[in-house]
């Protein structure tokens, strides 16, 4: 094995096979959008290339079993259970119309995920319609489209939809009115089962616990839904002995999923994965079910505990792109993935659906529309992943990349820098900056492309070299926003340390009307803030503001990050607790102009909130025989 390894070709051990050239799906414009890694990388959005290549099919009995609730044929399949959606949003910040959220559940399936929990229909009228698009038009096959129409732009695997629920009809009915139109609809109902939480939280005995979870899964069934999934709350921290009860009593009614959390990320892998072996040991009729995980990461050890879960037996494992989710977030989709994926021979066999190729973009998509962004030593996504600076480290890179890289880039859709050779400056047409944006991973319309090329012209008027860092930002800011209900027109600011900061702000609203206003500030940004309250008018506290540098240089564009949260009355109610909360919303944009870009980002985030509250007050109009009925 030794001398085997150390003849080897130079490539890092985990590095995928030459596969054979064949085409990708190509994504619409809609259903994608990254931002640069590092400087020392790019991404390859292999699925916008006309000429890719697919993984090589897998070795014979590897491929993805087909779907049964309740059973897996192979028993080393794996299912990806994301709920970015849900839990990944639930994230301070981190709020995503509903149109986002189609976008990003799209990229998911061409990702290849098992099941997207796509949200808590419940939780508001937003949310419940966010749901059913996505049960709708990513949760079964696509339509053959118009003649001439590359049938390699439709997402080839359709994924399971679920939707989240307490334990109660009102719930239970919300979800299944989502997700039905599913082809594989999934309701996951959930009460807690620890005695902090059923003394403290539900002020119920474990009787009534087990009566409640056995009832309301069973009502979960009855209404037609073959695929529901049970969580006892906080079971890391629950009764052994009771946890076996309840799960098998939940079995009897109907239950085909079983998730386990460690919902305060309290346990350690050993122990994890010991209770994941017990529950699977002494669990009445555990072989009629699936054994799940749900691992938060408030102690760092997510990832580590889903990997033991596996090990044990649990044969779903629910993560979030980016690692996102509540307090310090979940087990992270693409550290679980590539684990399993680069230490198969210690996890028993393991393998999963994902295509790892789309990790990178599914990655900066989320980040993107989520407003959260990765820390740069993130493991597998980060800015630093894939970076060597230390002479030793690069001395090694160069005579044997597997030295010190055990992925390679191109297994999660990244590609070194300067591999492409043109360079942009204003003097290059429309031509050369879209065979760019091709090779960048970007296929746009020609709509969008041509205001796209607009803004472009305009930055490169300015700058002598536009780098890809720039056109991403630029792309960020001018295609990937919310949708367009007010846009800027005109800013202009004036300040000093001589008087006071002012700032006249031009938009343009829903009607086409153009409004101006001024105002006068602590500084030129405070200024143009307030004079679009003036126009816009709708309350918000700015929560968060922050702004970065795209690139090295005087001349370099700034991209701006703001959170924001409105009107008291633009509430939806947390999925844990039940508990209204008014909602956080974030917003990004980017120019030279540093007060330019953050009237952009201020923008984009009012945007959002005209949206969520257009469609809470649409909901509110519909008539009582067409909302989602109550038993209740």
């Amino acid at each position: 094995m030794a001398s085997s390894l150390l003849s080897s070709p130079a490539k890092p051990f985990c590095s995928t096979p030459a596969p054979k050239a064949t085409r990708l799906p190509s994504p619409v414009l809609s259903s994608g959008h990254v931002l640069s890694a590092a400087r020392c990388l790019r991404l390859r959005a292999v699925s916008a290339r006309a000429s890719q290549q697919q993984p090589p099919p897998p070795p014979r009995g590897q491929r993805r079993p087909e779907y049964v609730p309740n059973r897996i044929d192979d028993p080393n399949y794996v299912r990806i259970f994301d709920t970015t959606l849900r839990d990944g949003e639930q994230s301070p910040g981190a709020t995503m119309t509903s149109a986002q959220k189609l976008v990003v559940a799209r990229q998911l399936a061409r990702l290849g995920v098992d099941i997207i929990e796509a949200g808590f229909p419940a939780s508001s009228p937003d949310d419940l319609d966010a749901v059913r698009s996505i049960a709708i038009e990513v949760g079964n096959p696509a339509a053959p489209g118009p003649a001439g129409e590359d049938a390699a732009d439709a997402v080839p695997h359709v994924p399971v939809i679920c939707g989240l629920s307490r334990c109660n009809r009102k719930d239970i009915d919300a979800a299944w009115e989502a997700v039905r139109h599913a082809r594989r609809p999934r309701i996951h109902t959930f009460i807690a089962t620890s005695d902090i939480h059923m003394q403290h939280k539900l002020r119920k005995t474990p009787e009534q616990v087990v009566a409640i979870a056995r009832e309301m899964v069973a009502y979960a069934r009855s209404l037609g839904c073959t695929d529901v999934e049970f969580s006892p709350e906080d079971a890391g921290r629950s009764n052994r002995e009771f946890l076996y009860h309840i799960l098998g009593e939940v079995i009897k009614s109907g239950a085909t999923t079983l998730n386990i959390p460690d919902t305060v990320g309290y346990n350690l892998p050993y122990e994890f994965g010991k209770l994941i072996a017990d529950i699977k040991a002494n669990t009445p009729g555990i072989e009629n079910a699936i054994i799940s995980t749900h691992c938060q990461n408030d102690l760092g050890l997510a990832t580590a505990n889903t990997l033991a879960g596996a090990r044990a037996g649990a044969r779903q494992l629910e993560v979030t792109i980016n690692g996102i989710g509540e307090r310090a977030g979940n087990a992270s989709l693409e550290e679980v993935v590539m684990a399993i994926k680069c230490r198969r021979e210690l996890l028993n066999g393991l393998y999963t659906g994902i295509d790892s190729r789309h990790i990178t973009l599914t990655s900066k998509m989320v980040q993107e529309h989520s407003g959260l962004i990765v820390q740069p030593h993130k493991a597998i996504v980060g800015a630093n992943a894939f970076a060597h600076e230390s002479g030793i480290h690069q001395d090694g890179m160069l005579k044997n990349k597997g030295t010190y890289e055990i992925i390679s880039p191109d297994d999660i859709g990244l590609t070194r820098a300067n591999e492409f050779g043109i360079v942009l400056g204003k003097l290059s047409g429309r031509h050369a900056v879209r065979s760019k944006l091709v090779e960048l991973g970007y296929e746009i319309g020609d709509k969008e492309f041509e205001d796209f090329f607009k803004r472009y012209k305009e930055v490169a008027e300015k700058k002598k070299r536009v780098t890809d860092e720039d056109l991403e930002a630029l792309l960020s800011d001018e295609i990937f926003q919310p949708k367009v209900i007010w846009s800027l027109a005109d800013v202009q600011a004036t300040c000093g340390t001589l008087s006071l900061s002012t700032a006249t702000v031009k938009l343009i609203g829903p009607d086409g009307e153009e409004k101006i206003a001024c105002s006068v500030g602590t500084g030129p940004v405070d200024a143009a803030y307030k004079a679009v309250d003036q126009i816009i008018q709708i309350p918000t506290v700015l929560r968060e503001y922050s702004m970065t540098s795209v690139t090295e240089g005087i001349d370099a564009i700034a991209t701006t990050r703001v959170v924001v949260t409105g009107d008291v009355s633009i509430n939806a109610k947390h999925a844990l607790t039940g508990h209204s909360f008014n909602r956080s919303f974030s917003g990004s944009g980017a120019s030279m102009d540093i007060v330019v870009s953050s009237v952009r980002a201020y923008l984009s985030a009012l945007n959002k909130i005209c949206s969520f509250a257009g469609a809470v007050k649409a909901s509110s109009e519909v008539p009582e025989t067409a909302s989602v009925p109550s038993t209740e």
